[in-house]
């Protein structure tokens, strides 16, 4: 299925993102994730490509395959195109269609100092054309409530974003966030800019206070003070950390779903005891949304 349907039937799309593991981890622990949380059924589930601007392995397409043949649930495969020629952006098409995947999250990737970037995309805007063009495939493209770290302005930033949307961008999922009133200043600017995309609420859980520092040096996401509080006073403590960190998430998701927001994608970072809870405690939330009529 097209996650772009997902929107036309549902008030509230929820999925978890899972990741590939690092260049010395096991394929292993991603499959232990997803054995954890196949039960929870999330309206569908991506998995990210070459994080830090390096090149991605052929396991996003393999472990999106099993998402979707093992598990039976719908996968998202992110796709970067910064450090990749229009031949190799092809040939992983090709591979994720044979694979049966029709749904792909279309990016730019990150600027690696190491790898110069090929040269023949400089923006995700240019990859989804690319995709459309070629044809076959549901393309969801990412956003930032905050701006882009590389964009001089939150107006400029949402300017190149009508650019994926009008190159046929279905769907729209934030980076993360720790305030809501960021995403909702955003959508406000985006239907002012005429962008009506669905936009679903990434959300991660500060479990781990090193983590979610080096996660916000990288997208540019800021820490209200009622966070930075409880980073100071339980940072130190892992189980308590882990408490107060999903307590945060399930408060900032409950506010977004009663307030209309499109959905919510948790950035599980292969913890499938973080899912678990916040799935336990949004469960009936995201139902009786979905429930209501208009």
């Amino acid at each position: 299925m097209k996650i772009s349907q997902l929107f036309q039937q549902k008030k509230a799309v929820f999925s978890l993102e899972v990741f590939p593991p690092k260049k010395n981890g096991t394929i292993d622990a991603i499959y232990r994730t997803l054995d954890s949380v196949r039960d929870l059924k999330p309206d569908y589930v991506s998995v990210t490509y070459g994080a830090g601007g390096n090149p991605a392995d052929d396991s996003t397409c393999r472990i999106a395959r099993a998402i979707k043949e093992d598990y039976g649930l719908i996968p998202l495969a992110h796709l970067t195109c910064l450090n990749s020629d229009k031949a190799q952006i092809y040939a992983t098409l090709d591979e994720l269609e044979q694979a049966g995947i029709e749904n792909v999250l279309a990016l730019r990737g990150d600027k690696n100092p190491d790898r110069p970037p090929k040269g023949e995309f400089k923006y995700a805007s240019e990859l989804i054309r690319t995709i459309q063009e070629r044809g076959g495939f549901d393309v969801a493209a990412a956003c930032y409530p905050e701006g882009h770290p590389d964009s001089p302005t939150l107006e400029a930033d949402i300017r190149h974003l009508k650019e994926k949307v009008d190159a046929g961008a279905s769907h729209l999922v934030t980076q993360l966030f720790f305030d809501n009133e960021d995403y909702y200043n955003f959508l406000y600017k985006l239907r002012e800019a005429g962008i009506q995309t669905p936009v679903q609420a990434g959300i991660m859980p500060v479990t781990n206070k090193s983590q979610i520092e080096r996660m916000v040096s990288l997208c540019g996401a800021s820490i209200p003070k009622r966070l930075v509080r409880i980073l100071s006073r339980y940072g130190h403590n892992p189980a308590a950390m882990m408490d107060a960190g999903i307590a945060y998430a399930t408060e900032q998701i409950i506010d977004l779903l009663s307030n209309g927001a499109h959905g919510i994608h948790l950035y599980t970072m292969n913890n499938p005891e973080v899912a678990r809870r916040i799935s336990g405690s949004i469960g009936s939330i995201v139902h009786c949304i979905n429930e209501q009529e208009d």
